[in-house]
């Protein structure tokens, strides 16, 4: 988390006439939320990195895509445009997660390690509406977008096990053929069904719509991700938003369109598989809690808990062909491979990342009196196995997550400043016509 704010100061310092760096906001403990700007332009560019705890590849890419837009004067004055780079919206979860970032870039290093805060303290959702936003990483970003207005918003998300894939606010056309392109290049698989997108429209391979926010209870928030967020609040500026997901352990078969062989027996599968590893957790949960406090890392490490223990029942339900959930869920779409692989994954990753959570707690507290943690490591093993050896997940090196990501956001920029109105210098502003398309990114 430091290194970033060093690594930006250095880079203020070494370009001081081209880059700014400011404190935008200050989060629950204290730590800086810090802005770097690059340019001078008119026309406001804002990239939000580290929005999800557990997800650090964002910071990085923010410091790249900072030099490319240095090094291009393409992306600066000759697209009249300014790069907002806020380094890490949740730094105080960015720390939580520090014990696996310096490797080694196991699994079940990182499931052991792994923390991302209940879905109330995740600063981009907005489930009390912007007015009624109380976390100040929140109030802060939503701050920045009022003054900033940016033609064009980035949120850097990272996939731990899957493959990368883009989601919109407003359609960018030729997005999808770039991103298969960069994919391509870096050997990053592309996800063309994850489930976080289950049900939107599909833009093309791997590029999707955000549907328009609505009111939901916190279930469906949390798995169908259809609320109010900060990825929406800017559209009144006409800001095209787009979330960008780079893949830490990469699953060739998440890109597989091909049919299924038995796709009603894949979801009986993994909702009968989903339900034992419930049942196991909730038992583990029991004999844990007891020896738990309720207040301060303890409270920060339950909420998530408690949230993903909520949803898996529904989940197993709303994925069984045998089960009549009569509850107002959509019917699942057409699966192909890819979709049928995403729901496994996703199925394997809520009872990891529950588990790793219940792993942290035990360790945190000194002390085993329930005797859990052999359970606990027992379990997390033969689960990391099944990604490995099941779905074959490889790690892809830091360096590679970070260009991928970066190519994708430039791609983007370009096409999102095609739809922008006309710039101060009489050229479309983000526009860049005489350049070839893949020259800046590739």
């Amino acid at each position: 988390m430091d290194e970033l704010g060093i690594r930006a100061a250095a880079l203020v310092e070494r370009r001081p006439r081209d880059t700014r760096l400011r404190r935008v906001g200050t989060s629950r403990a204290g730590l800086p939320l810090w802005l770097l700007s690059v340019g001078h332009g008119s026309r406001q560019v804002l990239v939000v990195a580290g929005p999800h705890a557990n997800e650090p590849v964002g910071g990085a890419t923010a410091l790249r895509l900072a030099e490319r837009a240095l090094a291009d004067p393409r992306l600066c004055d000759g697209a009249d445009a300014t790069w907002n780079l806020l380094l890490c919206l949740d730094p105080d979860g960015a720390r939580r997660n520090e014990g696996w970032l310096s490797g080694p870039y196991t699994l079940g290093h990182y499931f052991r390690n792994f923390f991302r805060p209940g879905f109330l303290e995740q600063p981009e959702w907005l489930p009390d509406g912007a007015d009624g936003a109380t976390l100040p990483e929140t109030r802060a970003l939503l701050d920045l977008q009022d003054e900033l207005r940016p033609f064009f918003q980035c949120s850097l998300h990272g996939v731990d096990v899957g493959g990368g894939f883009v989601e919109l606010t407003r359609e960018l056309p030729g997005l999808a053929p770039r991103l298969a392109h960069t994919a391509a290049r870096l050997g990053i698989p592309l996800e063309l069904g994850p489930y976080d997108t289950l049900y939107w429209p599909t833009l093309g391979p791997a590029v999707y719509r955000i549907p328009p926010p609505r009111h939901a209870d916190l279930a469906a928030a949390i798995t169908e991700a259809a609320v109010e967020s900060t990825w929406f609040h800017p559209h009144r500026y006409g800001t095209v938003t787009a979330i960008v997901e780079a893949p830490m352990w990469g699953v060739r078969a998440v890109g597989d369109a091909s049919p299924p062989a038995d796709a009603d027996g894949v979801l009986r599968s993994v909702s009968r598989t989903l339900r034992r590893d419930t049942r196991l957790l909730e038992g583990l949960l029991l004999r844990i809690r007891p020896g738990l406090g309720t207040t301060g890392d303890t409270a920060r490490l339950l909420a998530p808990v408690d949230d993903y223990l909520l949803v898996c029942p529904g989940l197993a339900d709303s994925w069984d062909p045998d089960t009549d959930t009569d509850d107002g869920t959509h019917p699942l779409p057409p699966l192909d491979t890819a979709r049928l692989t995403a729901l496994r994954i996703s199925a394997r990753r809520i009872a990891l990342r529950t588990a790793g959570l219940l792993h942290r707690l035990v360790t945190a507290a000194g002390r085993d009196p329930s005797g859990a943690l052999p359970d606990l490591d027992r379990l997390i093993d033969a689960w990391c196995a099944d990604y490995h050896d099941g779905h074959q997940a490889r790690w892809i090196p830091v360096a590679r997550q970070v260009e991928y990501q970066a190519r994708v956001v430039l791609h983007a920029f370009e096409l999102a400043g095609r739809r922008a109105p006309v710039g101060r210098s009489g050229a479309r502003r983000g526009g860049t016509p005489t350049a070839r398309a893949e020259a800046p990114f590739e």
